[in-house]
């Protein structure tokens, strides 16, 4: 059973920056974050692959930078730049040996 526990969210001001962690109970090769808005669907944010590759949603590119420490099993995601537009539960995701499992969500308010 893979078990993913989320941190770092909270309350921004526009502009400002956040970092949140996703910790794995195992080594994956295939994470990222996810997030929902008020009144949307859960969409992609970022996502980091086999060999570290890496894929953004546009509306962030440029201001997130996903990335992981291997040796800790843990899953970062740099937020900078922070509009309201980005707040969101954000959720980690894992696909291991072909099952998707979720974190339990972090809540990202940017507010002034």
């Amino acid at each position: 059973q893979v078990q993913l526990v989320e941190s770092g969210g909270g309350l921004v001001q526009p502009g400002g920056s956040l970092r949140l962690s996703c910790a794995a109970s195992v080594s994956i090769n295939v994470m990222g974050w996810f997030r929902q808005g008020p009144g949307k669907q859960r969409s992609l944010v970022a996502i980091i692959t086999t060999g570290d590759a890496t894929n953004y949603q546009d509306s962030v590119k440029g201001r997130f930078t996903i990335s992981r420490d291997t040796a800790k099993n843990t899953l970062y995601l740099q937020m900078n730049s922070l509009n309201p537009e980005d707040t969101a539960v954000y959720y980690c995701y894992a696909l291991y040996s072909g099952t998707a499992y979720w974190g339990q969500g972090t809540q990202v308010t940017v507010s002034s």
